[in-house]
């Protein structure tokens, strides 16, 4: 057995190698900076470039979608959300919930098929594989706050304008992202060796919605399917922009307390798997 020295000696060494490899990705990204935000640019003009719309198809998909759910289920079934005196109030709901499920979901499946996508790329051009997921990463947000900018001038036209709450967002931002960029890494990867990933990870991200209060209010189901859902590492961070976007207050920092500690495990098995697959990947595909 272990005892407490020799633990602390590996502690040590296991956090000074995840520290090189963090520092080791981090000055790759820096040096080829110009190549991953050219790279950036270039994938959110190509997304649309053969629409007349362009990016606005990017903005108009979830807020029709969330007016779709918003008719179906609150004119027609009668759902409602409580606390907010505005006829709107559910669509709000519905949009605050899709922004936030949007940003998880665009980077976990971009992530989970990028390296394929760039297969070509990769064997034929020498730079670190790291950029890849960053281009992902750095297209997400800058579409998910074009997302944002669009709610709130939606927002204005239904007379439900943004308070001082909102300057928290940026923490549901982040840790949206972090969630999402160390899960899909993590299946990219996985998806390089064993391609049903990829298909596995629709049905389950379908079931991940419907089990997220994302259409519905979490207070209407009943207590066994809460403490269900309890469990859900998305219901938190939802339930953060529902908070600021819906009610106008200060959402509940504690709460993500859960979702930021998986971010952290997920991230660092991201690292790790990646720097070991890496080598092979391109040899993969």
């Amino acid at each position: 057995m272990l005892d407490l020295a020799d633990f602390q000696v590996h502690e040590k060494i296991t956090y000074k190698v995840f520290s090189e490899m963090m520092i080791g990705h981090a000055s790759s990204a820096w040096r080829y900076r110009q190549f991953i935000l050219s790279s950036i640019r270039g994938e959110l003009k190509g997304r649309f470039a053969s629409s007349k719309m362009g990016a606005l198809w990017h903005i108009l998909n979830p807020l029709a979608m969330a007016a779709i759910y918003a008719l179906v289920l609150s004119k027609i079934l009668g759902a409602k959300v409580g606390g907010v005196e505005n006829d709107a109030a559910y669509a709000i709901y519905l949009m605050a919930g899709i922004a936030s499920w949007g940003l998880f979901t665009e980077i976990t499946l971009r992530c989970l098929n990028i390296f394929l996508e760039y297969s070509n790329t990769m064997k034929k051009i020498a730079f670190p594989r790291v950029a890849l997921p960053l281009i992902v990463l750095g297209g997400a947000l800058i579409n998910h706050l074009l997302l944002l900018a669009a709610s709130v001038m939606v927002f204005a036209f239904f007379s439900h304008f943004p308070s001082l709450p909102w300057i928290a967002l940026p923490v549901g931002i982040i840790l949206t992202a972090a969630f999402a960029f160390g899960l899909g890494i993590i299946l990219g990867v996985l998806n390089v060796f064993v391609r049903d990933v990829g298909q596995f990870m629709l049905v389950v991200l379908q079931l991940w919605f419907w089990l997220t209060p994302i259409v519905y209010p979490f207070h209407v189901l009943p207590d066994a399917m809460q403490t269900i859902i309890s469990y859900n590492p998305m219901l938190p961070v939802v339930q953060f922009y529902q908070d600021i976007m819906l009610y106008n207050k200060w959402p509940d920092f504690v709460s993500l307390q859960y979702p930021a500690t998986l971010s952290i495990v997920l991230l660092l098995v991201a690292v790790f798997l990646f720097r070991r697959a890496s080598p092979e990947i391109v040899d993969v595909l």
